[in-house]
């Protein structure tokens, strides 16, 4: 979609925000679970005929680092400090939230166990998360994406996952969509992988209906039915 050749039209484009933050963020929490707690590999292994037993992460007491703050990492922060998780963030601009500790892009990679995205997709923020930064997590730090696939960079993060200086990665958004068959990501064991899903609840989709609605209403001049 092309905004300006739509505005040369005299269409306008309006975006709907913050109906599915719940949805969303209940995957990436889900998905912070699988990794620490190896879900993925020991489910593969078990369906191999392998009763793989591995070493854990206790989530309670790690510190999860959120890189964007949105209505889906106020959501994430709620639902991290509810299991006994610090919550900090890096923001683009400035911004407060009632128990998370807002640091420096370099102290959030360092000291994060868990690195959760939730960054808009611009020409600035592509690859963001590049080989340079990657490489300054700490060892064994688990990364979340249900933002945007090309905020990484692919292949370093692949080559992070190999070596063992990411631990895991808990992705639902890809550079390509659908995944080519023959993804390096799919013979990774220590990746967890969904289908660009995160938003997908019916809850979701309703909070989608009524709030479309509700704008249309504002702009035709009807006013807000709740």
């Amino acid at each position: 979609m092309d905004p300006e050749a739509l505005a040369e039209l005299g269409i306008e484009v309006h975006i709907i925000k913050g109906y599915g933050d719940t949805a969303v963020a209940e995957c990436a929490f889900a998905l912070m679970w699988a990794g620490a707690k190896r879900l993925t590999r020991m489910d593969r292994g078990m369906r191999a005929g392998n009763w793989l037993r591995t070493d854990v992460m206790q989530l309670t007491g790690k510190t999860l680092g959120l890189i964007g703050f949105g209505g889906i990492a106020a959501e994430l922060a709620r639902l991290a400090q509810g299991v006994g998780m610090k919550v900090v963030a890096w923001n683009r601009s400035a911004k407060s939230h009632p128990g998370v500790e807002f640091v420096d892009l370099d102290t959030l990679l360092a000291d994060s166990d868990v690195v959760s995205l939730h960054l808009l997709l611009t020409d600035e923020t592509r690859g963001f998360l590049d080989a340079a930064r990657l490489a300054s997590l700490r060892d064994g730090a688990i990364l979340i994406n249900t933002a945007r696939g090309a905020l990484v960079d692919e292949a370093a993060m692949i080559a992070a996952l190999k070596s063992g200086k990411l631990g895991h990665a808990g992705l639902d958004v890809f550079d390509v969509e659908p995944m080519p068959a023959q993804h390096p990501l799919y013979e990774l064991d220590n990746v967890t992988l969904s289908a660009h899903s995160a938003f997908r609840t019916p809850e979701a989709s309703d909070n989608l209906i009524q709030a479309a609605l509700n704008h249309c209403r504002r702009v035709s001049g009807q006013g807000v039915r709740q």
